[in-house]
């Protein structure tokens, strides 16, 4: 139970940052806002990135949040592995 566990942390922890490098990419890339791949990863980030947002404003013309929420969700995801292993 603990290896499944620790594997289904990881794939969410793991497709959660690729969606968060993917919209961060994609903010480079000339996609109008109603491009339908831009509004599908826009309602599955936007949730995640406004937390961060409403603490941090951006810094000039960067937006660090996407970065942020990264980090959170890495060490988010190693505590929960370390609790899962603590637990079993």
């Amino acid at each position: 139970m603990e290896v499944y566990l620790i594997i289904l942390i990881d794939i969410v922890v793991r497709l959660l940052t690729i969606l968060l490098v993917i919209y961060a990419l994609m903010s480079f890339a000339p996609l109008e806002p109603w491009h339908p791949v831009r509004r599908f990863l826009d309602r599955l980030v936007q949730p995640i990135l406004q937390p961060f947002r409403n603490v941090m404003p951006p810094v000039g013309m960067f937006d660090l949040s996407v970065m942020i929420a990264i980090i959170t969700i890495q060490i988010a995801g190693y505590i929960l592995k370390i609790m899962v292993q603590a637990a079993f």
